[in-house]
C-alpha cells in the first residue's frame, strides 16, 4: 500500500523516501495573499502544483533531503498604465534542501545556492507554494502593449497649479522688500 501525503502537514523524511510525487489542484481562493493582489475574479482560476522530494549522499556522508517545488497559476493583476485587469502567469519552479535547524541554516545560507528550509515532522507545502507565489508577482504588471487608452490626466489637470505663484518668486519677493537681498 503507497503511503498517502498532506501537503498541509508533510513529513518531509518520509515524503523524500518515497517514490512518485505529490501533485495537486487547488482553488486560487484558498490562497489569500495572493488574492488579495487581484483585480477581478477569481472563483475559476487554480493553483496547479507538484512536488517531488529526494534523498542525496552527495560530498558528505550525510544523508541530504531536497524538495523540487513547481507550481503556476494565471492571475487578473491591475496594469500599472492602464488600469486595466493584465492575467500574468505565475510560476516557481525551485529546488529547496533541508537542513537540521535554524542555526544551520544561517551558517549555511550565506555559502549555499540553493535555497534551505528546516526540516520539521509537520512540513506546510501549502504555505511554501503560497510564499514562492508571493515572491513570483511582478514589481509592476502591466500589458506589453495596452489594449486601451492608458490612464491619462485629465484635460484640466494641472488649472488650478498654474494659477498659484510660484513660491521661490514670492520667496525672493518677501526677502527684497525686507532688506534681505543678496550682496
Amino acid at each position: 500500500m503507497e503511503k498517502e501525503f498532506a501537503p498541509v502537514r508533510l513529513d518531509i523524511r518520509a515524503f523524500a523516501q518515497s517514490p512518485g510525487p505529490l501533485v495537486g489542484r487547488e482553488p486560487l481562493a484558498r490562497f489569500a495573499r495572493i488574492t488579495a493582489e487581484c483585480h477581478g475574479p477569481v472563483d475559476a482560476l487554480a493553483v496547479v502544483w507538484s512536488a517531488r522530494g529526494e534523498i542525496r549522499a552527495e560530498q558528505t556522508p550525510l544523508e541530504q533531503i531536497w524538495l523540487h517545488l513547481h507550481a503556476e497559476v494565471p492571475v487578473p493583476l491591475a496594469c500599472q498604465r492602464c488600469l486595466d485587469v493584465v492575467d500574468v502567469r505565475l510560476q516557481v519552479d525551485r529546488t529547496f534542501r533541508f537542513v537540521a535547524d535554524e542555526d544551520t541554516a544561517a551558517a549555511q545560507d550565506d555559502d549555499s545556492d540553493e535555497d534551505l528550509l528546516v526540516l520539521g515532522d509537520d512540513f506546510n507545502l501549502h504555505e511554501l507554494i503560497e510564499d514562492e507565489l508571493v515572491l513570483a508577482l511582478p514589481m509592476i504588471a502591466r500589458h506589453a502593449s495596452c489594449p486601451g487608452a492608458t490612464a491619462a490626466p485629465q484635460p484640466d489637470f494641472g488649472v488650478a497649479v498654474a494659477g498659484r505663484p510660484n513660491p521661490f518668486a514670492a520667496l525672493a519677493e518677501l526677502k527684497s522688500g525686507a532688506g534681505l537681498g543678496t550682496k
